[in-house]
């Protein structure tokens, strides 16, 4: 069930600051805080800074206004527990163990917490926390009507607060839905146009409204107990929303994830950044703004350059990589990798001749709308090119991101692109090698969800069995 997000202690929590304490916080020379305030499963796009006038996103839009807005900010993996994992460590979700959902770090790994806690930083987290174990993530637990304590709190010491919604995660239960006309809104290209999708995206709408009241409200708190104008505020969506496409996926829909970051005085406000980002390189660039040392290691490199204005570049491609072993009603084994460039992504299904199934289509339809696209399927060409594109996939796909920003035409194949083609698939093999990930057999490490039924998961059961094994405690097999 979705917890309740709203913060009325805002406005009334007595005002008991000491002043001279806010003087010496402010000094020069003193550290920036850092406010990182995340959505859970909004598409990138959908905010009016990002182009979707639909949705109404008033405090989303003043921060970018305010800071820099980033065009081209990706996740290596669209689900919860791997992205937030990979956002705290600095590392990949191969390397660092967390790549099926619900998982956890391989045990020792380090995150933000260990790093800026080094440099004298108060380090909490409100909200989701899908990591763990707790060692490697040891946030100080901060309930939501205490956040304005919590930034006010020992003036004299900079505090980094992670702030984490449920919003706009399934079910889409928060905000208005009433202020959206579904009617009115407009139907995305991987999207089949029925009254169910318009019903299910006005709700999400709503939820994404309802969030950026919750951001709203935390730019507030930190403009009357902190210090606003020595402040790193981040605000980034995750990964995509539960619409084929979006989450559990390697699409831009999914991968791609909206990224504003807001420093007066550091960050020209207005500004846009087209450099190629990923969450992996969040951790670098906070150490070197606050003036820490760089952790050896990470995968992740900081872009601290771009938000000064002295760089436009940063990666030339991003990867990434999906699990879909161990996720509710998924495919008993579905990996995903792939490589974007600023033009281009290719994909790789390595089990392509199986189905492609997760909670969304295997039977219970959550989110309201799926049963419709298969009842239209029967009947309407387009429907069933949707449906039956999202379960059953070619083994390579390579799209032109310039001309096919949604991904609708794949150019596997073709002969005049063949040495693209080869050159992307070399350096997807190469970075898979470097994070010791070996494609199926990395697949195969993730206990099967309870929810799937079959072969290969009674097979894989009667295995364990055999070998005499104690039953695991984690969720999944940890990578050698």
């Amino acid at each position: 069930m979705k917890t309740m997000t709203g913060w009325p202690f805002l406005l009334f929590l007595p005002f008991c600051m000491d002043l001279q304490a806010i003087e010496d916080g402010n000094k020069a020379g003193a550290r920036p805080d850092i406010v990182l305030i995340l959505a859970d499963d909004q598409t990138w796009s959908d905010s009016g800074c990002y182009g979707n006038s639909q949705v109404r996103t008033p405090n989303i839009d003043r921060l970018a206004a305010e800071g820099m807005r980033f065009t081209r900010a990706f996740t290596a993996t669209a689900m919860c527990a791997p992205t937030r994992q990979q956002l705290y460590t600095g590392l990949f979700p191969v390397r660092n163990g967390a790549y099926p959902n619900h998982s956890k770090v391989k045990p020792g790994t380090r995150s933000i917490v260990h790093f800026l806690r080094k440099l004298g930083y108060r380090v909490g987290l409100s909200g989701k926390k899908h990591f763990g174990p707790p060692d490697s993530f040891p946030f100080e637990n901060v309930p939501r009507a205490q956040l304005g304590k919590f930034i006010g709190r020992k003036k004299g010491e900079p505090y980094c607060l992670v702030v984490t919604s449920h919003s706009p995660h399934l079910p889409w239960t928060e905000g208005d839905a009433s202020a959206y006309d579904p009617a009115a809104v407009k139907i995305p290209a991987r999207f089949v146009d029925t009254p169910q999708t318009r019903a299910s995206l006005v709700k999400y709408y709503a939820e994404i409204t309802d969030f950026d009241r919750e951001l709203g409200e935390c730019l507030a708190a930190v403009k009357k107990f902190g210090r606003e104008e020595d402040t790193i505020f981040i605000y980034t969506s995750e990964q995509g929303a539960q619409f084929p496409g979006g989450k559990w996926t390697c699409y831009d829909m999914g991968l791609h994830v909206a990224l504003v970051v807001r420093w007066p005085r550091k960050i020209k406000a207005g500004s846009v950044a087209n450099a190629m980002v990923q969450y992996v390189d969040v951790v670098p660039t906070l150490l070197e703004a606050v003036g820490g040392s760089a952790v050896e290691g990470l995968d992740g490199r900081s872009f601290l350059g771009v938000l000064r204005g002295e760089a436009d570049e940063h990666h030339d491609a991003v990867f990434g990589v999906h699990t879909t072993r161990g996720i509710i009603n998924g495919s008993p084994c579905y990996p995903v990798r792939s490589i974007r460039t600023a033009t281009h992504k290719y994909i790789w299904n390595p089990k392509y001749t199986e189905p492609f199934r997760n909670v969304l289509i295997g039977g219970r339809d959550k989110g309201g709308y799926w049963n419709s696209w298969v009842e239209l399927a029967k009947t309407d060409a387009n429907a069933r090119r949707i449906v039956e594109g999202y379960q059953r996939r070619p083994e390579i796909e390579l799209y032109d991101l310039r001309s096919d920003p949604f991904e609708q035409k794949n150019l596997a194949g073709t002969v005049s692109l063949s040495g693209l083609e080869a050159s992307l698939r070399g350096r997807l093999d190469a970075w898979m090698r470097q994070q010791g990930d070996k494609g199926i057999e990395t697949e195969l490490r993730v206990k099967a969800h309870k929810s799937v039924s079959g072969r290969e998961g009674r097979v894989r059961k009667g295995q364990k069995k055999k070998a005499g094994g104690k039953k695991k405690s984690a969720d999944f097999l940890r990578p050698s």
